[in-house]
């Protein structure tokens, strides 16, 4: 046998493979990173676990400096390192605040705070950490309206709500932002513009932890809950990992406890919730490959797309699927479709001998060898038409790719959420195959 050609060399190249690909490079040595630093020890937090590191796939995160074990404090960054809507209160904006009517909510307040101190530069007190946040960010409202149309239909639907909320949310906070005209010797509208409302915007949807803070007379009552973390914010999501994240009443500091081991030298990971792809996409800006969470949505209109359209008690069935919340959050998923998705096609496939059974169906109870195969080749003939429609988004996304260069980071952004459905169809179309064997 040639020298690297056995099982045990093979083991070792896949660990060696493995090893490069979660391996990061340090940029603790960077000058925004050093900053950061001093700026953190000045606030009473020195890391001594962690460092800032470039990885491949995800970008910029937190590596392990040694190895962490289960339960071990990671990070515990004290609350004099946060910023909240206490902060920004504290600061020359809280007098603004304070007779503004009708009060701003606590969202309006952080995003005021972070275009004020961005345009502060130098002379801003967080300057260090706004030095590290994203200059720019991938969530559908910053996207091109271009690129959002090669959404699959449900994120496209969101993804326009989502535009239509943040400009309204920046045309509601105009005269504010002309009451702050006295703090600035430049015009507020250009300064208060909507791309630095959208910056800000994103900056808290995408990075906010959860911190309940009292009520406030001079906020709104909309929940109080956001705190931007610095340095902790570094730390990218993983679905696989679990960990204990919660601010600490009696040490007033955020804490992150490892719920797994990480070995020296890995990235360390948080997980932001069981999201699919298409969530992730929405409020964080990102898609998670070989997300166990991710999933193909069915919208009602495929989901009733291959069943007779003779069936006089459609109508009837679909209002049943209302009643009872069985029209929503169907899905395909790695493990094939969901009971919810199986439970409605069952029900929309009744034949009017078995309409009286629409309740032991929504209970889990099998009716006939015939419903249920039925059932499932509808089911099939779904899934093989989403493979088709994915095949088709993917063939015009790389099009697109080869005509406008500009938008080749979105744009792939937009192929990789489709490859992901594509994988997760094929899987499915797999299992609905041996689901459909014993009625052969």
């Amino acid at each position: 046998m040639k020298k690297g050609r056995g099982r045990t060399s093979r083991i070792r190249r896949r660990k060696l493979f493995r090893s490069s690909v979660s391996r990061g490079v340090s940029e603790s040595y960077k000058p925004e990173f050093i900053e950061l630093k001093k700026w953190l020890k000045d606030r009473k937090f020195e890391d001594t676990n962690l460092i800032p590191a470039c990885f491949p796939g995800t970008g910029r995160g937190l590596m392990s400096k040694t190895s962490l074990r289960e339960g071990q404090m990671i990070i515990s960054l004290p609350e004099s390192c946060l910023l909240t809507t206490d902060t920004v209160i504290r600061s020359y904006l809280g007098a603004y605040i304070a007779k503004w009517q009708p009060p701003p909510s606590p969202l309006l307040a952080l995003c005021t705070f972070l275009v004020s101190e961005k345009h502060a530069g130098d002379q801003s007190l967080w300057k260090p950490y706004l030095e590290i946040l994203p200059k720019a960010y991938t969530c559908p409202v910053c996207l091109e309206p271009e690129v959002v149309n090669l959404f699959p239909k449900p994120l496209k639907a969101k993804a326009e709500e989502q535009r239509a909320h943040v400009q309204g949310f920046f045309s509601s906070s105009r005269d504010f932002f002309s009451s702050l005209q006295p703090l600035f010797s430049e015009a507020v509208e250009s300064i208060f513009s909507y791309s630095a409302l959208l910056w800000a915007w994103c900056t808290v949807n995408t990075r906010a932890v959860y911190v309940e803070h009292r009520q406030r007379q001079c906020l709104s009552t909309e929940p109080n809950t956001y705190a931007l973390a610095p340095y902790l914010d570094l730390l990218n999501h993983s679905p696989d990992v679990q960990v204990k994240a919660a601010f600490n009443e009696e040490t007033r500091c955020y804490e992150i406890r490892m719920a797994s081991s990480c070995r020296k030298h890995e990235q360390v990971f948080i997980c932001y919730g069981p999201h699919d792809n298409q969530r992730l996409l929405l409020e964080y800006g990102f898609i998670s490959i070989q997300n166990p969470h991710a999933c193909v949505y069915v919208s009602e209109d495929i989901l009733v797309k291959y069943l007779p359209s003779t069936d006089k008690q459609m109508n009837k069935k679909i209002s049943i699927l209302k009643d009872h919340d069985f029209i929503e959050n169907l899905t395909f998923g790695w493990d094939g479709p969901s009971w919810r998705l199986l439970t409605a096609l069952k029900l929309l496939c009744l034949e009017a001998d078995e309409f009286t059974c629409w309740k032991k169906i929504l209970l889990g109870e099998i009716i006939s060898d015939a419903n249920e195969k039925r059932s499932l080749v509808i089911a099939q003939k779904i899934c093989q038409y989403f493979i088709e429609e994915t095949n088709a988004m993917l063939r015009k996304v790389s099009h697109m790719k080869d005509e406008e260069v500009a938008l080749i980071n979105q744009l792939t952004l937009v192929e990789t959420l489709w490859t992901e459905e594509l994988k997760i169809l094929q899987a499915s179309a797999e299992i609905l195959n041996r689901l459909q064997t014993p009625f052969r």
